[in-house]
């Protein structure tokens, strides 16, 4: 089942710029498949309380294809691929007017809250329909060599403002932290961006981010936390501003 909701983009979600910062592209995403699933009386809230169920998201891939600016009519569409072990796959596409600005793909784990255990995504009721269509040219991978050089650029303090229903940093607040630490992001925009979810980031906890320049440009990040444990990678793509 394909679903579409409409949009107007809103000021207090741009940048310097004037353009939507990639934190308000993904919420946008993020609020559309909300919406999908209580639109067939499967809201993510409901199912929580109900079934002691929660998605879990574990990578994502987005590909910024044009900036986009407030007061914008938007549509974002979303479909769910069939799963049958413990991923759950969804993939997203946003529309200003007719063209399109976005591409994402999303990889989900269903969790049971009460035993802190995986369970398989194919058990569980969607209430809708799969799709077949995927997004392979979107990707969700990526490699961090294990020799490659990052240095610590700072730490991000884990506050109300992050958090969510789940007590962790929302992941929808993880592209705009990155990019507090990216150099020049007056004279660029992201042009892709992959994030691959280790470890949760809880309330009160203070992250420590490192990144490094790859040779194409690139830039790889991760977060650490007090242990020296990854919490997340990343890699960000730039491209410069036209003047």
């Amino acid at each position: 089942m394909y679903f579409k909701q409409n949009y107007v983009t809103r000021w207090h979600d741009t940048d310097a710029n004037l353009f939507l910062r990639p934190s308000a592209i993904l919420m946008y995403l993020e609020e559309t498949s909300g919406i999908h699933m209580r639109s067939v009386g499967r809201g993510l809230d409901e199912v929580r309380e109900r079934e002691g169920l929660a998605f879990i998201l574990s990578k994502i891939g987005m590909n910024f294809y044009a900036p986009i600016s407030p007061f914008r009519d938007i549509r974002v569409e979303t479909w769910i691929n069939d799963s049958k072990g413990y991923s759950s796959l969804r993939h997203f596409r946003m529309y200003e007017g007719d063209k399109l600005v976005v591409e994402a793909s999303t990889v989900w784990a269903l969790i049971d809250l009460n035993k802190k255990m995986p369970v398989k995504v194919g058990t569980f009721d969607y209430g809708f329909d799969y799709e077949a269509e995927t997004m392979e040219h979107v990707s969700t991978r990526f490699h961090i060599p294990k020799d490659f050089e990052m240095e610590a650029v700072g730490e991000r303090r884990i506050a109300y403002s992050d958090i969510d229903y789940n007590m962790h940093m929302n992941n929808t607040h993880y592209p705009d932290m990155l990019c507090d630490f990216l150099p020049d992001m007056q004279s660029h925009r992201v042009s892709s961006m992959t994030l691959s979810f280790l470890r949760e980031a809880p309330y009160g906890k203070t992250l420590r981010v490192l990144r490094g320049q790859t040779d194409s440009g690139s830039w790889f990040m991760k977060t650490k936390n007090d242990m020296d444990e990854t919490c997340l990678e990343a890699e960000v793509k730039l491209v410069l501003l036209e003047k």
